[in-house]
């Protein structure tokens, strides 16, 4: 699957759609991720912390 980077402040987004983040089993309302470079490749992996930013 192709996707387009997007401006989000002084840096680059790219959308994660809720199928990714369902087999991800991500919360994005109490869950955190956290990324790494194998390569040329993006891993994108459900963090063990929660978000503390409580609306």
């Amino acid at each position: 699957m192709d996707v387009k980077f997007f401006r989000s402040g002084s840096g680059w987004a790219v959308f994660v759609n809720s199928t990714i983040l369902k087999l991800l089993k991500i919360n994005p309302e109490v869950d955190m991720a956290e990324y790494t470079i194998e390569g040329d490749k993006l891993i994108i992996t459900k963090s063990p912390n929660r978000r503390t930013d409580k609306k």
